[in-house]
């Protein structure tokens, strides 16, 4: 074994800092999410440790992708079978695990006959694979020209994601994108009647697709109204659209329910043209799905449409079937609405003037705070055990392992209890 593979696996790992790590990590790789707040050896459960030896309970779990946590001996047996035996194919093959994953996804996602998946490696990936179903549904006379998205939503970084998603940061250095896309404001539904109307379809075209976050995760963990997904598939089934769901951060449990639109005060009982999944799906390891929801759909794209060398490997299938496994035969989706209840309630009652209250569902929380102080309490949070996301100027995500105990959810509700934050340090950023 290289010096360089020793360091990284071997006994030589004990013996580097947080401090001598980030150093190398400045001078291998790119500078595009800055200096690492720590650098990360080992996890086990809800807990990760860092190079300096220091536990840290993780609630945000790689993004609300660690869905069992660290470590787990389920999922790790199942990775280490499957590569033992059979690690990858092309896709001019299948293999079980591919297609045992796929039945799996349909069944929990209650998808009607003639439903089918599209396997990536992200949610980047899954929801450019709904971008091109919306280009392929732009009908018999090829007038359904545009795509909606709403303000404040994010779908990936990739181009045509990119298109999709509103932040005006992360869009201008990449301009020109992808073209035909419209943002309509969050939550306004007489701005969709505008944008599906017939005045509207005249001057701009029709609408192949409306893609849409039943949360917004990136924004700040914004719950749609209620009503609002119901009366988007009403417009969206009138125009001849798809009704396409990112439920990337939202699905496989997240929010208490196998996909947020399943909850009747989110989805009002609505059945999706698409629905996008990734992050929780693998436990850790990469995998995604576009799941199109009916023959329509799921027909949009033909042979030699669309492919990917890596999605569906019957690695990242049988990591997909290991954790909506253990979800299911642990009772974690249960396990998420009572601790999302008990992290959100105690957070609330502790009565720290710097805690404005809690929103979200399950285990997709924002603390919302009185000051735009979050990037603070994410720092004393860090330095107090807590790894959580400043999501917003004046918000913190939490989104844990879905195996998160209620004494742990309690350990956190303490820390929002005490943390305090000068006044000289507010600041919009």
């Amino acid at each position: 074994m290289s010096d360089t593979l020793q360091s990284v696996s071997g006994g030589a790992l004990a013996d580097a800092s947080n401090a001598a790590w980030t150093d190398r990590y400045t001078h291998a790789v790119m500078d595009t999410f800055g200096p690492p707040q720590r650098v990360l050896v080992r996890g086990e459960g809800a807990y990760v440790w860092d190079a300096d030896g220091r536990r840290y309970l993780d609630l945000l779990a790689g993004i609300a992708v660690n869905a069992l946590g660290h470590a787990h001996p389920t999922l790790t047996a199942a990775i280490s079978a499957q590569l033992g035996t059979l690690g990858h194919v092309s896709n001019f093959f299948a293999t079980p695990t591919q297609i045992g994953l796929a039945e799996r996804l349909l069944h929990l996602a209650g998808a009607p006959e003639g439903s089918r998946v599209f396997f990536t490696n992200s949610g980047t990936e899954a929801v450019e694979a709904a971008f091109k179903m919306a280009r392929r549904n732009a009908g018999d006379d090829g007038t359904r020209t545009r795509v909606l998205a709403l303000e404040g939503g994010f779908h990936g970084r990739s181009m045509g994601a990119l298109a999709l998603t509103a932040k005006v940061a992360y869009r201008e250095p990449f301009e020109p994108l992808p073209g035909g896309v419209e943002h309509v404001p969050f939550g306004d539904t007489a701005a969709l009647d505008e944008a599906f109307s017939p005045e509207a379809v005249a001057e701009r075209g029709g609408v192949a697709a409306f893609v849409v976050e039943p949360l917004q995760g990136e924004a700040g963990v914004r719950p749609l109204p209620p009503g609002y997904l119901a009366h988007a598939r009403r417009l969206t089934a009138e125009a001849g659209a798809l009704l396409v769901l990112d439920e990337v951060q939202t699905g496989v449990g997240r929010t208490g329910s196998w996909f947020a639109f399943q909850q009747p005060e989110i989805g009002g009982g609505v059945v999706p043209d698409v629905v996008t999944v990734a992050k929780g799906l693998g436990g850790g390891f990469p995998v995604g799905a576009a799941i199109a929801f009916g023959e329509r759909a799921a027909t949009l794209l033909g042979r030699g449409q669309h492919g990917t060398t890596f999605g569906g490997n019957p690695v990242a299938a049988a990591a997909g079937l290991a954790t909506l496994g253990v979800i299911e035969r642990d009772g974690l989706l249960e396990n998420v609405r009572r601790v999302g209840a008990v992290l959100a309630s105690e957070i609330e009652a502790a009565g720290n003037p710097l805690v404005a209250g809690v929103r979200g569902r399950g285990l997709l929380l924002a603390v919302q705070l009185t000051r735009p102080v979050a990037a603070d309490v994410a720092a004393a949070a860090l330095e107090a055990g807590f790894v959580v996301n400043a999501v917003a100027p004046d918000a913190i995500r939490l989104a844990p392992p879905l195996i998160l105990t209620a004494d742990q959810a309690r350990d956190v509700a303490r820390f929002f209890a005490a943390v305090t934050v000068p006044a000289s340090a507010d600041r919009e950023s």
